[in-house]
């Protein structure tokens, strides 16, 4: 279905498009919406002449959509306090580290940018834009032991977000930050360490200020390193290499 409303976005801003070309004169002032759920109920009368002329738009958005990048060995959500999804996207960020020559202690991905799960079985290229569907980039930044405890603060508080493999902490019922390891240590307020995250979280956002203290920044702005793209190559890379990718909940984070 949500290949569907891609085609409907696709034909309203063609229709847009259309106006503004022939109404100059018009400018928009403000924009509100709602998120409308797609589901059987859209498709329980179905208008023959309305399929028909969406149907070369439908062709062409498959033929884009649909290429397989990879195979999921089981259904992966996103959930607080940990997810197998959240767990999987914050390794991959790690994952490319290392093409930047960068070798982060940790990795941060919201759950709020997660805005789709994983099915079993092939994975398409529209499976993962449905994922991430936002232009956000990837990048890097230090930050001192005791601004990391700062953060992982904020993270308690909005009970747990995406945390790659080195990563153990402890939060209380109440949101709460009790306990923190990074790479089977206790957090050092005056070390340095380097983090693994996205350009939306580095400015402050989602209720994580905390990044808006980390210094040596490494913001990479191509749209070759839009998160949806290296994800998508993580994916190809193991189906090239015969293996199928899953993630497991271990304990990342838990309340006690």
């Amino acid at each position: 279905m949500r290949r569907y409303l891609r085609i409907l976005l696709l034909v309203s801003a063609i229709a847009i498009g259309s106006v503004s070309c022939s109404t100059r004169h018009y400018a928009v002032q403000s924009v509100d919406y709602q998120r409308v759920t797609f589901d059987s109920l859209f498709d329980a009368s179905p208008d023959a002449e309305t399929a028909a002329f969406l149907a070369p738009f439908k062709a062409k958005v498959d033929s884009i959509m649909s290429p397989v990048v990879g195979q999921a060995a089981s259904d992966m959500l996103a959930d607080r306090p940990e997810s197998k999804l959240s767990n999987l996207l914050a390794d991959i960020l790690i994952w490319a580290a290392s093409d930047f020559n960068e070798n982060p202690d940790f990795s941060v991905y919201n759950m709020g940018g997660i805005r789709a799960s994983i099915s079993k079985g092939d994975v398409t290229i529209g499976n993962i834009i449905d994922v991430a569907p936002f232009e956000n980039k990837l990048c890097f930044m230090t930050m001192k032991g005791s601004q990391v405890i700062t953060l992982f603060e904020q993270i308690a508080f909005r009970g747990g977000e995406g945390v790659s493999h080195s990563v153990r902490a402890v939060i209380s019922k109440d949101r709460k930050l009790v306990s923190l390891k990074i790479n089977g240590k206790t957090v050092n307020p005056d070390a340095e360490y380097r983090i693994a995250t996205i350009d939306y979280l580095a400015d402050g956002n989602d209720g994580m200020p905390a990044f808006k203290l980390g210094t040596n920044r490494k913001m990479l702005t191509d749209k070759s390193n839009n998160l949806r793209f290296i994800i998508m190559d993580f994916f190809r890379e193991n189906m090239k290499n015969g293996r199928m990718v899953d993630a497991e909940v271990e304990g990342r984070i838990t309340v006690e």
